[in-house]
């Protein structure tokens, strides 16, 4: 069955949700940001530019998408307030803390999505499916976006860093193509990825300060990669890494649901390797992956399952890693932190209706209400639905 999501911003809505410690004097500004057609990243540089204050004095809690109608809290540090209305994001002022915002004040994320394209006759069945689904729970990887710098011909930026291949980690970076680059921007990248080492010609045909910064250090110094790679920005960096470790994550989490389920099994083919969903499984193995944490990969992970334990190493010995890697990058700004994550999610507060589809006439469209925990993707529980309608 061939579904469609986010044929327009207004079908995935996302409301996050936070605990700010507003207080009446603090140096930090807290916002309500609403915003469609831009990501996080993208919209705070240009506030950044437009209220001339430097990026880093920007904070948030998480990345949203661009495709998608979204309202997060960021903060701002400076002693201005600032109220802005633009036709595709406002900044309204909430508040003032003593402390930036970040990951730990979100508690979670309110979705609103609407699936298209769907066939009168499939109703029925796709309602047991969601029903199945919500009461069950899914798997909590981690989905495509979290992959967007993988690059297929190269690999993980970050896995070339803790391997100490810096040429390769530097090629990665200048010379992925993206799906959202514009036609101008793929010929530039795949010149480079062909005429690699040829700084000069590299050179002339740069475009961003970045890479004219780059490939005029790496003509004086061809073997320059490392130092050429601190300066890049912090936030490009953390994105990198967090990439790759989501990578090992979900190469764990699906090993544990092979070896230690029954099956049958369905699956969805991702940028970074199959997610494998189980349909149905017994009370027991229920309790053991919905109260189950796994750790990140990274400096000192924590976990006293014996089956989690096992697993880590066999995906770390299957990429040819050893923990002590995660401490040896050259990079001061590059940290490789651990932390745990659930195996399992379940939607609260699930809601569901089907209305006639708008866009697609003679078609359906399933709205569906829910809210998860932060950093769990809504997206994969669309993937979790409809894997099961797959042949």
């Amino acid at each position: 069955m061939r579904i469609k999501i986010k044929a327009k911003p207004e079908d995935f809505a996302v409301e996050e949700i936070a605990s700010l410690p507003l207080v009446n004097k603090g140096e930090y500004g807290a916002y309500l940001l609403k915003k469609k057609g831009w990501n996080t990243i993208d919209l705070l540089l240009e506030l950044s530019r437009r209220l001339n204050i430097p990026f880093t004095h920007f904070s948030y809690g998480g990345r949203k998408d661009r495709y998608a109608l979204t309202s997060q809290y960021i903060s701002i540090k400076s002693p201005g307030s600032f109220d802005l209305r633009e036709k595709n994001y406002s900044l309204m002022r909430v508040g003032v803390m003593e402390r930036p915002m970040g990951p730990d004040l979100i508690r979670g994320n309110k979705f609103e999505i609407a699936v298209r394209k769907l066939n009168k006759d499939d109703t029925d069945k796709i309602a047991s499916l969601v029903q199945n689904a919500g009461s069950n729970g899914y798997p909590n990887y981690f989905d495509d976006q979290r992959f967007g710098s993988f690059d297929s011909r190269q690999g993980f930026f970050a896995e070339k860093l803790l391997r100490q291949q810096f040429n390769g980690a530097l090629k990665i970076y200048l010379a992925r193509v993206y799906s959202t680059d514009n036609q101008e921007e793929k010929e530039r990248k795949n010149f480079f990825f062909e005429r690699w080492k040829d700084w000069e010609a590299c050179l002339k045909k740069a475009k961003t300060r970045f890479e004219k910064r780059a490939f005029a250090f790496l003509a004086r110094n061809p073997s320059g990669f490392l130092e050429v790679l601190k300066g890049m920005p912090r936030h490009e960096l953390s994105a990198f890494i967090a990439s790759y470790q989501a990578y090992l994550w979900n190469e764990m989490l699906r090993r544990l649901i092979k070896q230690e389920l029954p099956g049958p099994f369905k699956n969805y083919s991702g940028l970074a390797g199959e997610y494998i969903f189980f349909t149905d499984f017994d009370e027991n193995e229920n309790r053991y992956f919905r109260n189950l944490t796994i750790p990140v990969p990274g400096a000192k992970p924590k976990t006293e399952d014996a089956l989690v334990k096992k697993v880590y190493l066999q995906v770390m010995e299957a990429n040819n890693l050893k923990n002590s890697v995660f401490n040896k990058v050259n990079l001061r700004r590059a940290f490789f932190k651990s932390f745990g994550r659930l195996a399992m999610v379940k939607p609260d507060g699930l809601n569901f209706d089907f209305l006639d589809d708008e866009l697609y006439p003679g078609r359906k469209k399933l709205r569906l209400k829910f809210q998860l925990p932060r950093g769990s993707y809504a997206t994969m529980f669309i993937k979790r639905i409809f894997c099961s309608t797959r042949p």
